[in-house]
């Protein structure tokens, strides 16, 4: 059986610009029937104010009362005076009235006629069940008697069902034109919502990640499509950047693959047709596969390095000696070029960093300075006060390839035939940027390469926390 929905429930299904109309709607009505409210019960005080000062300050002289009384034992109906309702009550409780209908003596009014009450004033209803409103004082003369002076409280009542009306009509004409304004200014409020969303739908439906939205203005729309904006242009830039990776890789790759299936084939057609490959050119075809199996082990670790995302570290940063993990990597160097000379300089140096990565990262720095440094050359290695320079003297790099050195897969012209796939400078670029440092290559005075890590930290590790 389904439960019936709640009015909380059908409100929160609503459009978010309904929503807004209603709740616009309910304000302006809540503060409308409170304003209507207390103008009313205001403006009922004031005319029964009025019609109370206006009933104590009617007085009847004593030729009026004594023609009454007369009248009255004469029994004859006295007329009407000024559009009141008069009552002559005496002590015993005997009335003598002059209007429609006789009001009833309260004990109030007899109290007064009596003298011990100075003044009454109370509401009764007459014979004809009409409310009336009594103002009862002492007559001057005779003792035992008194006057009272009535109107219908229907002239109050009448006025205000009239203001209640017009109250009532005015406040419906303000609901509903404060609906329909909080409708109104709703869905212009949120056109740019709409905007915003009918871009995120394309963009679902598209993949098309080119669409922007205009962010005029400063307030939090405007704001939040700015920063819409700033999402799309990041995305784009994102999967140009992996599109750009995959098809520099894809390239990348076909060489060693190409190299592998010729040697491969070679070798495979040889034990088909059963002729043989001279021993000399079968170990170079195998050491020429083992050479490309190297290289394309090598190519995809450096493109699984590069396919984490840039704000996540490979792994949990440590307080590491950078002196001690450059020494590591130099030796690791030394073994890859065993005819050249490493000078070094290396001063005591702290930083926070991935160790693996770190060394990683050296070890680059130098294969390279290895790579492009002539026969028994000489390496110098520096690192004082965070700052690693490593200079080869090797043919250098022109001017106009210093900005791409740090690109993926970006090689000199003259590096072309050496061995590498062009992501070591960009693995240490984004391993010293993720330790919070700079690297930059620069031509060295007299020729060859100079390569310049920074890295913030300190001559001395932090102290060990207490416990």
């Amino acid at each position: 059986m389904t439960r019936p929905r709640t009015p909380l429930a059908w409100f929160r299904s609503r459009p978010l610009r309904s929503r807004l109309a209603l709740l616009t709607a309910f304000a302006v009505a809540v503060a409308v029937a409170a304003v209507s409210a207390a103008c009313w019960f205001v403006t009922r005080a004031q005319l029964e104010g009025e019609m109370d000062s206006a009933l104590r300050n009617t007085r009847l002289d004593r030729g009026a009362v004594a023609s009454m009384l007369r009248m009255c034992q004469q029994g004859e109906d006295p007329p009407p005076v000024g559009g009141y309702t008069v009552q002559l009550v005496d002590a015993a409780g005997s009335v003598c009235t002059s209007g429609e209908a006789a009001l009833p003596a309260g004990t109030a009014d007899l109290a007064v006629a009596r003298g011990t009450l100075a003044y009454a004033l109370h509401t009764v209803k007459d014979a004809d069940g009409r409310e009336m409103r009594v103002s009862t004082y002492p007559q001057q003369g005779p003792p035992g008697l008194a006057v009272s002076v009535a109107r219908p409280l229907a002239e109050i009542d009448n006025a205000l069902s009239t203001l209640g009306w017009v109250l009532l009509l005015v406040s419906g004409i303000g609901v509903v034109g404060a609906g329909a304004a909080g409708l109104w200014v709703a869905r212009t409020g949120l056109e740019p919502v709409n905007r915003l969303t009918g871009a995120v739908e394309h963009m679902a439906a598209t993949e098309d990640l080119t669409v922007r939205i205009p962010d005029e203005g400063e307030d939090e729309i405007a704001r939040l499509s700015r920063a819409f904006n700033q999402m799309t242009a990041a995305l784009e830039s994102s999967r140009d950047r992996q599109a750009r990776l995959i098809a520099d890789a894809g390239h990348e790759l076909r060489t060693p693959l190409t190299s592998l299936r010729t040697n491969i084939e070679l070798l495979a057609r040889s034990d088909e047709t059963g002729r043989a490959i001279p021993p000399e050119d079968r170990r170079a075809l195998m050491a020429s596969v083992k050479a490309q199996m190297t290289e394309l082990a090598a190519l995809i670790g450096d493109l699984q390095e590069l396919a984490r995302p840039d704000a996540v570290r490979p792994g949990p940063l440590e307080v590491v000696g950078l002196h001690t993990v450059l020494r590591a990597a130099l030796d690791r160097a030394r073994l890859r070029g065993p005819e050249l000379t490493f000078t070094t300089d290396l001063a005591p140096w702290y930083v926070r960093a991935e160790p693996a990565a770190l060394e990683r990262a050296l070890v680059n720095v130098l294969d390279n300075a290895v790579k492009f440094s002539p026969p028994r050359g000489t390496v110098e290695v520096t690192l004082m006060r965070g700052e690693l320079t490593v200079r080869d003297h090797g043919p250098g790099i022109a001017p106009d390839e210093l900005p791409h050195v740090f690109d993926r897969f970006w090689r000199s012209p003259s590096a072309r035939s050496l061995p590498g796939s062009g992501l070591g400078l960009s693995i240490v670029a984004r391993t010293v940027k993720q330790a919070g440092g700079s690297a930059t290559l620069s031509p060295a005075p007299g020729g060859g390469t100079r390569a310049t890590l920074r890295f913030p930290g300190a001559p001395t590790p932090p102290p060990e926390p207490a416990g």
